[in-house]
């Protein structure tokens, strides 16, 4: 998904106390790595946009875009694995669960559709899920650095809790159309399929994977899209959530 909304920046570690989550603070050792992961993927992205823009620039096409930048994306979008060890370790407080849907979401579409795929890596939907991401992780890793620096700009919160709102939608489409283009390869080719009969009995066709992936969108968009715009209310208009064990 084109979303994510892991908490890599200000607060701490969530305890429990009467019924109520308390945040504890977090020690310095664990701050400040979060501070240089945070920088580290907002320079990252910033470089990718920055290669992006200077292609079409020089180009004036889009085409040979993907094949221009895909080591960087490849390496920054893998980079963010490390949000899913965040979350289980505890240095973070979100959902390990919600983390790791939405990041392996995009090594999936990383490396098993656009890197797996050649023939698709020119379309349309590539770049727009690709300028999507960017523009998203600019702003989101942005946000946690300031935010953890306790310098955090209107501009960049205002941002944060704004852009998504046609960001992740233009983005999830993006998505599902560059797997939709990837369709007729995957059926052509068979690949990462297994076929009957082998040793072990079993197999897996990756062609209805990919349509049980697309389906898959449509129950888990609207879940995200609504905690995000629950995280807008509760951020820019000042609505109180208290949480308390049932």
């Amino acid at each position: 998904m084109a979303s994510s909304e892991e908490d890599n920046g200000g607060g701490g570690v969530e305890e429990k106390e009467g019924g109520l989550k308390l945040r504890r603070p977090r020690g310095s050792l664990t701050t400040a790595w979060l501070i240089c992961y945070n920088i580290t993927m907002t320079a990252g992205w910033l470089v990718l946009a920055i290669a992006m823009a200077r292609f079409y620039m020089d180009k004036g096409t889009y085409n040979g875009l993907y094949k221009s930048i895909q080591k960087t994306l490849k390496f920054f979008q893998t980079f963010a694995l490390l949000e899913i060890v965040h979350c289980a370790v505890g240095v973070v407080r979100t959902s390990v669960l919600v983390t790791g849907v939405q990041v392996s979401s995009r090594i999936f579409m990383v490396w098993f559709i656009t890197h797996s795929i050649k023939q698709i890596q020119n379309e349309e939907s590539v770049i727009l899920f690709l300028v999507v991401w960017t523009v998203t992780e600019i702003t989101r890793y942005s946000f946690y650095t300031f935010t953890m620096l306790n310098h955090l700009p209107y501009f960049i919160k205002w941002a944060r809790y704004n852009l998504f709102i046609i960001l992740y939608p233009v983005g999830v489409v993006g998505e599902l159309l560059t797997i939709y283009a990837a369709l007729p390869y995957v059926k052509k080719s068979g690949m990462f399929s297994v076929r009957l009969p082998n040793k072990y009995n079993v197999s897996f066709d990756y062609y209805y994977f990919l349509l049980i992936i697309m389906a898959s969108y449509i129950p888990l968009f609207p879940q995200l899209y609504f905690h995000m715009l629950r995280q807008r209310r509760k951020v820019l208009h000042g609505e109180v959530i208290v949480e308390k064990d049932d």
